[in-house]
């Protein structure tokens, strides 16, 4: 049997790791987009290991068996498929112990060549832990600021089809980071775990050790931002400050949050969470101008009336290395892959 131990794995070329947990551990966390192929359902596993708690390894073993026989020819069949389509693939569990051990050892006899990743995806956390302890030792992060609707977001998008490495840290938390976060995402949010995997990941494979990033709260949605990301975005690297038009903002907030068809009543509700701060007679007024399709009015007076004297703070207190107007979107993201080019060449 062949084993691979975890910074070996990810250094791997065209490879697939499998992960032969339950769904309930996949879903939690998991190594690089793994195929879930479980050995055992949830309650299964939750069975052996009373089994083994309370009569001892040979019974769990014994139950192990009659839970996995009949999932054998599958994980054969799929692993198959897999070794077709990919150079490599490593399986794992979650300790690198008899789950993936009894695996690797099937597929090997078949003629499938696999590796098994020594300490499983327990190995894999603390390696993801560790890097994110030292790597903005000497990574750095080009942190953008901007009012609600200035279009961080965008210039991230942008700069990823440019090739230009960035973090989207609300993208990753599937939240916008305020009442109306969850709006713009259709996804479940992650857990703590998938969250800082994808970080991860994003600096892991990065090409350049200058990285855009968005300016961001420590809490994004459910997740919070490690502390030494979150201490990177606010004290190290570069800060650029994007701005905009009222009159875009609003229209970018309008495209992004708003969709007649499917979600007044979700605004609604999220509008009345601000009740206590702001007053039922403010609140009532921009329900109506919700109400009578006025949009962009109601965008607007929130901007001005809440957003921006909440947030004008957090973007005042910044000493900027330069400032980007993102009315032109091309030549705000032009002057974007400047400053990236001239942070690489140490030129700034």
């Amino acid at each position: 049997m062949k084993t691979i131990k975890i910074k070996d794995a990810l250094n791997l070329k065209k490879v697939i790791f499998i992960d032969v947990r339950t769904e309930a551990e996949y879903n939690e966390d998991s190594i690089l987009n793994a195929v879930n192929i479980p050995l055992f359902k949830n309650e299964e596993r939750e069975d052996v290991g009373t089994l083994y708690k309370n009569h001892g390894k040979d019974e769990a073993i014994k139950k192990g068996f009659d839970y996995a026989s009949y999932k054998l020819k599958d994980i054969y069949l799929q692993s198959n498929e897999l070794s077709n389509k990919y150079d490599h693939i490593v399986v794992y569990c979650a300790r690198g112990g008899m789950r993936s051990g009894s695996v690797v050892n099937l597929l090997a006899s078949l003629g499938v060549e696999v590796y098994q990743l020594e300490g499983g995806y327990k190995a894999y956390r603390n390696f993801v832990l560790d890097y994110l302890n030292s790597i903005m030792d000497t990574k750095k992060f080009i942190v953008v600021h901007g009012l609600t609707g200035a279009g961080k977001t965008d210039l991230l998008y942008m700069l990823e089809d440019k090739g230009i490495d960035n973090i989207d840290l609300e993208g990753l938390a599937k939240n916008s980071g305020s009442t109306f976060g969850f709006i713009t995402h259709d996804k479940k949010p992650p857990s703590q775990k998938k969250f800082e995997t994808k970080i991860f990941e994003d600096l892991y494979f990065s090409k350049s050790d200058y990285i855009f990033i968005e300016s961001e709260s420590k809490r994004v949605g459910h997740v919070s931002v490690p502390n030494e990301i979150y201490e990177a975005i606010i004290r190290d690297g570069y800060h650029v400050l994007l701005e905009c038009s009222l009159e875009n903002r609003v229209k970018r907030l309008c495209r992004d949050y708003i969709d007649e068809k499917n979600n007044l009543d979700i605004l609604k509700d999220c509008i009345n969470k601000f009740r206590k701060r702001l007053g039922n007679e403010r609140i009532d007024r921009y329900i109506l101008l919700l109400e009578e399709g006025k949009y962009e009015d109601l965008v607007e007076k929130y901007l001005v009336e809440y957003y921006d004297p909440l947030y004008m703070h957090s973007v005042e207190k910044y000493t900027y290395n330069t400032e980007i107007n993102f009315d032109d979107m091309n030549i705000a993201l032009e002057e974007a892959m400047v400053f990236h080019k001239a942070a690489v060449e140490g030129a700034i």
